[in-house]
């Protein structure tokens, strides 16, 4: 609790009232929000929620929300939630339904996954899941123990492209997972006697205020800048982050890895690295110097558009800066060759010798709680039900055994051809597939309507729901469901306080329609009961607690160790070390290097690019990258809410002052982005944020107000939806990795008279569906 603050307002009980209104101290970290899973304090009246602040007595975020989650009041009031289960009337995209009990649509799902696995086998199909929070393992778990299928897929999204790329090149090099530490690993925080801060935050390609991506609440690195730590910042754009940095790299989308090995050659030939740490704990680093000595600041120049000088400059200050601790993100996933990319970064931090350490980049064992909970549920089932999975010894490292989910790409073949077998039904819980997940958008909705039964569970009505499904069940809100929450620590409870008609969290829709399928491997009655045995087998973040104790503590943090390399704590032999083969941090990666793949860090031009695409590049001239996080919206979620959308109420591109004028395109005006996939209409953003010769585009976009008939738009799922212009299918052959942030595209102004009318539409926030028995 922050110092002066008063014990009688914000108490101590997990639950207390205040007169006629209850408090209950909780977790958010189910849609609609974001990654991080904030602690909160619900306030409810009469059974419904009026009021939510963030709890001043966390260390997580100490009573910090942003908009998204401030605005919980209005999402979970909101009239147009599902709160029954639906059932189609009519063909896909009349969007009309009508309403049925939770036990009715349990029993059509059950019978028509039983008809799908008497005659074609349970591979045949296919469970969807979406970005990842509290809502990621319980489809899963459902898939292998309850369908038995191997084919969980992150909802479409091509090569696994979410964090997964990195987390492989992780465990490859290190041998497990690592964060930037920046005091939440302890509830003592910066008072914490073992912990300091970072001397420099190496913020690469990661915009963590708006984003607060991978459990990686953003404020943690403003809280270090409070005390002193200076920012190092890669990114295409300005961003407040790079706004306050020492050093600032903007560089052409998809050519991090080009940049990073650029530094790394300035690092090693002018001996500007932790020489110490690096000889006696990293292996290959000959052949990483060997690699990098090609990649001369002036090669790095003209391949990046980052100036030489400013490559020179960006490694002499991490040469002397001290503790390093790296903050990276998403778009180093997003570009086909993002393995490469990934050891590519990894490397100059490993380079500061700043691994394990306090305010470095840190080993933690306990990052997927959610992980652990999915092995106990299905552990009775044996490698067989992985037997068949799409994608699996057709990518590199998926042939020798890495990969969290079947891939979308091959899915999405398997829906078109029918081969190597047939999907014949799909369950997507919390995924807008072809509008947030999917390239190709207009692709994965027409291999949708190929499948014959799709259940989609979710919160509104979505185009993926309106479009694709002949079930919708129900999904509850945060504050309407129990659960337990980790990513990376502490260990947090979500305590379910309101029912909201018939929904259900993730969890009680696993449990009671995985008792339906297979009995045998859901045996607990309640979600309390699951939760109490799910805290019993934690083998990742072993604790001597109960889930009631949880619940009424709302978090836990284990105790962290630095240096687990020298004690044996890293590896499973419990040898002092890393672990990997060699027991060291390998810049030279044995394991990619058995399976077949470039063993070193490396760079490779995005397949569209001027330079790997020059002639396409004279129609579409425009390096386009997408996926800008915005305060308001979180992917393709809020976009019901008027008080998200009276802040941002379109789709917004970003150009350069200059090719605007060039273009004559005037701030507000709305143009079209066209390339060789599709065509789309966004508003301009015209800045000098963006480098001159890009475009970065927004994600996620529909919208509820308009009609969600298929004849009249689907929500305008296809009208400024930038996955229209992004592929499918194209990865390197590790597997993994896309090329959504590297795109070539042309831009021009949307002539008077088509352009949509008006600043705001009067009916927004109205979610158009028909309930035809309502």
């Amino acid at each position: 609790m922050r110092k002066g603050m008063n014990p009688d307002l914000y108490r101590e009980e997990w639950q207390w009232q205040e007169g006629d209104v209850t408090v209950t101290r909780s977790c958010q970290w189910s849609g609609p929000g974001c990654h991080q899973g904030c602690n909160v304090l619900f306030y409810t009246k009469d059974d419904k929620l009026v009021k939510i602040e963030g709890d001043p007595r966390s260390p997580v975020n100490e009573g910090r929300l942003c908009m998204r989650c401030l605005a919980m009041v209005e999402a979970v009031n909101h009239p147009d939630r599902i709160l029954h289960p639906l059932r189609r009337v009519g063909e896909r995209g009349e969007n009309m339904w009508e309403e049925i009990t939770m036990d009715e649509a349990y029993a059509i799902i059950a019978e028509k996954a039983r008809e799908v696995t008497e005659e074609y086998g349970p591979k045949s199909i296919v469970t969807g899941i979406g970005t990842g929070r509290n809502a990621t393992w319980q489809t899963s778990s459902l898939a292998f123990a309850g369908f038995q299928t191997p084919n969980d897929t992150a909802g479409m999204l091509s090569g696994d492209c979410c964090y997964t790329p990195r987390l492989q090149a992780m465990n490859a090099i290190f041998g497990s997972d690592f964060i930037a530490d920046c005091a939440q690993l302890s509830a003592e925080r910066f008072d914490d006697p073992e912990y300091r801060r970072p001397d420099v935050v190496l913020n690469w390609a990661c915009n963590p205020v708006v984003s607060n991506a991978d459990g990686f609440f953003g404020h943690w690195i403003v809280d270090c800048m409070q005390h002193g730590t200076k920012l190092f910042v890669v990114d295409t754009r300005v961003t407040w982050m790079a706004a306050h940095a020492d050093i600032f790299l903007q560089l052409r989308p998809g050519t991090d890895a080009a940049v990073a090995l650029g530094i790394c050659h300035v690092m090693l030939e002018e001996d500007l690295y932790d020489k110490e740490f690096c000889d006696r704990w990293v292996y290959g680093m000959e052949a990483l110097a060997e690699r990098a000595a090609a990649y001369t600041p002036e090669v790095v120049e003209k391949i990046s558009w980052v100036p030489a000088e400013k490559i020179v400059e960006a490694a002499r200050y991490l040469g002397s800066a001290g503790t390093v601790a790296l903050q990276w993100g998403l778009p180093l996933d997003q570009t086909k060759w993002a393995v490469g990319a990934s050891l590519a970064v990894a490397a100059v931090e490993v380079l500061t010798g700043s691994i394990d350490v306090p305010g470095g980049f840190v080993n933690v064992k306990y990052g997927h709680v959610q992980s652990d909970i999915r092995e106990n549920i299905c552990k009775g089932m044996g490698k067989q039900v992985r037997e068949g999975r799409l994608g699996d010894g057709k990518y590199a490292l998926r042939t020798v055994g890495f990969g969290p989910h079947s891939m979308g790409d091959d899915i999405l073949l398997a829906m078109e051809t029918g081969e190597p077998y047939p999907i014949k039904m799909g369950f997507l819980c919390s995924t807008n597939s072809f509008i947030n997940m999917a390239g190709e958008s207009k692709r994965v909705y027409e291999a949708w309507q190929k499948v014959p039964f799709v259940v989609v569970c979710d919160l509104f009505m979505t185009p993926t729901a309106a479009g694709c499904a002949d079930i919708v069940l129900p999904i509850a809100m945060g504050c309407e469901r129990w659960g337990i929450r980790a990513w990376f620590t502490p260990l947090r409870a979500i305590n379910k306080i309101l029912q909201a008609g018939d929904a259900r969290g993730d969890e009680q829709i696993m449990l009671e329609l995985g008792q339906i399928l297979n009995p045998d491997m859901f045996f607990w009655d309640t979600v309390p009961e699951m939760n109490e045995y799910v805290m019993k087998n934690l083998s990742s973040m072993p604790f001597d607690i109960t889930w009631e104790e949880l619940q009424e503590k709302t978090l836990v943090y284990p105790k962290f160790q630095y240096r687990k390399y020298e004690t044996g704590d890293m590896r499973f032999d419990k040898q002092p070390g890393f672990n990997t083969t060699t027991g060291r941090i390998e810049l030279y990666c044995t394991m990619y290097d058995s399976a077949g793949i470039d063993p070193l860090p490396s760079f490779k031009e995005p397949t569209c690019s001027p330079v790997s695409a020059p002639e396409e590049a004279k129609e579409y001239p425009f390096v386009l990258t997408t996926g800008r996080r915005s305060w308001e919206f979180f992917h393709s979620e809020h976009r019901q809410l008027k008080s998200m959308r009276e802040f941002h109420p379109w789709p917004l591109c970003e150009i350069n002052t200059q090719d605007a004028e060039a273009l004559g395109i005037r701030d507000g005006d709305w143009v079209y982005l066209e390339n060789q996939w599709g065509k789309i209409m966004q508003k301009a953003e015209v800045s000098d944020a963006i480098l001159r010769g890009t475009i970065m585009a927004e994600h996620g976009w529909w919208f509820p107000e308009r009609s969600g008939k298929l004849e009249d738009g689907l929500y305008g799922a296809f009208d400024s939806n930038i996955n229209c212009l992004t592929i499918q299918n194209d990865m390197a052959t590790a597997g993994y990795g896309s090329s959504y942030k590297t795109q070539i595209c042309k831009v021009y102004k949307v002539e008077d008279g088509t352009e949509p009318k008006g600043d705001m539409p009067e009916n927004i926030g109205r979610n158009q569906f028909e309930v035809v028995n309502r």
